[in-house]
């Protein structure tokens, strides 16, 4: 996936970052559920942008927004039920996103 990174308000400091599909739908994350995908944490690292008041965000162009507001509630799932003595529900996948999510989560590592 083609990624590239922009800076434009929430600040490197901020609790959240957003995430930006190729079709341009933005999804504004918590920056602790994204923790777990090294890839991400990597890419928010802008050089040079020491500015606390710039935005974290990425820009994932090849990654459309189904796949990634699936990605998205994944990492709320994962947060969820890691560490749980609950039983963990299965995460639901529709059979149409599977290709899409099962390359996502390749590049995602998570």
């Amino acid at each position: 996936a083609v990624v590239s990174t922009q800076s434009t308000g929430f600040g490197s400091e901020s609790k959240y970052v957003k995430l930006i599909a190729a079709d341009g739908h933005s999804f504004i994350i918590e920056r602790e559920l994204v923790a777990p995908s090294q890839v991400i944490q990597n890419m928010l690292v802008v050089p040079g942008a020491a500015d606390e008041n710039e935005e974290s965000s990425v820009i994932f162009s090849e990654i459309p927004s189904n796949i990634l507001l699936r990605i998205c509630h994944y990492f709320l799932y994962k947060k969820m039920y890691t560490d749980s003595t609950e039983e963990i529900p299965e995460f639901p996948i529709p059979v149409e996103e599977l290709k899409g999510l099962l390359e996502a989560s390749f590049f995602f590592d998570c």
